[in-house]
């Protein structure tokens, strides 16, 4: 059993080669980059590229299940071939799909409700490794986090837990046909999260809660660009139910609780340190 992951450098990604390689499985790795790639020993590291479908079709031979995002590119473009990724892996006798992604579902997960394949959708909310992405200079360099909306609710995921429940559903009967919502095991505070990771460095770490307006500016600072900047501001400032609603999704589908983010900060604190 050949299982492929696409996305396989990315956050999720590597936890899922990881997951599948330590329970025994035959993992074939889809990267643009396979030279950059640094996985595990063994992983058959593949070159292709999901906004290319004409790229996926040596990927997919000998597939019996496959995990594939719905996004492209280092700016997270929607994809626009679903249906003929879809065609392609029903062609090469895919049987088994985890998909993972968030936004509203596009042409890939429509074109995966019109087969027979068995589909699982994985729909995570905020992934508690966007906290390196956000905070490690300011908290390494400054020992501060500058952040806007300081008391919005979080239920944030460990992406451990997103790969684990993907691999359960990559390679275990039961699974298709559903959507699957993945939180933590608590929502938090931008200040309780600041509050927990501190507690990991052993240092208090300082919060500043920014306006709206300041939050504009330090993100232009940093190269974003408008619509990026607007999708933060509702996506923080109006966090939909389902971001901050525990759900135990992680645990019905794996059989352990989900891991906390203080387990996280424990796991990554060495990043933040100067």
């Amino acid at each position: 059993m050949t299982i492929l992951v696409t996305g396989a450098t990315g956050t999720v990604g590597r936890q899922l080669v990881a997951e599948l390689v330590q329970a025994g499985h035959v993992v074939r790795a889809l990267t643009r980059d396979p030279g950059r790639a640094a996985l595990p020993e063994g992983v058959e590291v593949v070159a292709g590229d999901m906004a290319d479908p004409d790229t996926l079709v040596p990927a997919f031979d000998g597939v019996t299940a496959a995990h594939l995002i719905n996004f492209a590119g280092d700016d997270y473009a929607p994809l626009e071939h679903g249906d003929r990724i879809v065609e392609l892996a029903v062609k090469a006798g895919v049987q088994r799909v985890t998909v993972l992604g968030g936004r509203a579902d596009g042409p890939l997960e429509r074109a995966l409700a019109a087969t027979e394949l068995e589909w699982t959708l994985l729909h995570p909310v905020e992934f508690m490794a966007n906290t390196l992405r956000w905070w490690t200079h300011s908290v390494r360099y400054e020992g501060v986090v500058k952040e806007p909306f300081g008391d919005r609710l979080s239920a944030m995921v460990h992406e451990k837990d997103i790969a684990a429940v993907a691999a359960v559903a990559l390679t275990e009967t039961g699974h298709g046909g559903r959507t699957y919502t993945l939180t933590g095991p608590q929502a938090l505070t931008t200040r309780e999260k600041v509050r927990i990771l501190g507690a990991a460095l052993g240092t208090e770490i300082a919060f500043v809660e920014l306006s709206e307006d300041e939050a504009r500016a330090q993100w232009r600072a940093v190269g974003m660009g408008e619509e990026t900047i607007g999708f933060l501001v509702e996506a923080l400032g109006n966090t939909p139910e389902e971001g901050y609603t525990v759900v135990p999704t992680v645990e019905q589908v794996t059989g352990r609780p989900a891991r906390s983010f203080a387990a996280w900060a424990a796991e990554h604190a060495d990043a933040f340190r100067a």
